[in-house]
Order: structure tokens, then sequence, then C-alpha cells
């Protein structure tokens, strides 16, 4: 999560939202690494889980991505959880909640959705006060 983290103060130079996010492979190593690049792209999907499972797809030749671990700063949003879910990664860990637009355990809970045809494990709050730290700065920036 710390390398995540660190990954996110890079979003700061773009102005975009200092999320990141990895894809882990089953042994632990990083296959795909992404940050939130909306601003820079000026594209709405430029989230940095989308982006890392569009990159972990292109990595590994496959979008199938079972048996892959998503480490991701903020709690996943409902269109990230839907991808999420549509490139079946089974296991989610997530550091800070997104009170606002969270789906996947505060506001929704898409990805432990039993009504949906694939779900994820979630793990949640790890190093969330780093993670929440981070977001907390570039916000009060903002304003």
């Amino acid at each position: 999560m710390l390398e995540a983290v660190a990954d996110a103060r890079l979003a700061l130079e773009t102005g975009d939202v200092p999320v990141a996010a990895l894809v882990l492979d089953a042994q632990g190593n990083v296959i795909a690494s992404a940050r939130n690049e909306r601003e820079l792209r000026q594209d709405p999907t430029a989230h940095a889980e989308v982006l890392a499972l569009r990159r972990a797809a292109e990595a590994t030749g496959d979008w199938h991505l079972e048996g892959t671990t998503l480490i991701v700063t903020l709690e996943p949003c409902v269109m990230c959880a839907g991808a999420i879910l549509s490139a079946r990664v089974p296991v989610v860990v997530f550091g800070a909640w997104d009170d606002k637009a969270g789906a996947s355990g505060s506001v929704y809970d898409v990805l432990r959705d039993r009504r949906l045809p694939q779900r994820a494990e979630v793990f949640a709050g790890v190093e969330a006060e780093a993670c929440a730290a981070l977001l907390t700065e570039f916000f009060v920036d903002k304003r």
C-alpha cells in the first residue's frame, strides 16, 4: 500500500486527485500500476483502478485477471467496482474510505453483492491514515 501512496503523490503534478492502484499477480509481484489521470487525459474514466486493470490485461495478455489482487489508496467507486468485477479480480485491498462515492462497503457494496455473478474479497482500511492524509491535503489546497 505504501508503494501505491507514493505513486498517488505523482498525480498531484497533473492536478489529479491523488489515488493510485497496483495489480499484483498470485505471487505478489506488481504486474501493473496507475494513478488517476482524469485531468491529464480529460477522460472521466481514467481512474487509477481502470487504468491499472487495462495495463494488467495488456501485461498478461488476458482480461481475465483471476488470481490477482488490486491494491488502491481509495475505496473504489461504482464504475471501478464494476470494472474490477468484470476483470474477475478476486481480492481488493483499499486504504481510505470514500463516504461520498464508495462502492466497496461504505455507500454501496458492489464488490460483495451476492446478486451479481462475480464478487471480490475486500480488505478495507489498510494504511488508511496515510491514504486519507494525502487526499485531505489535496482538497484543502484546492479550496
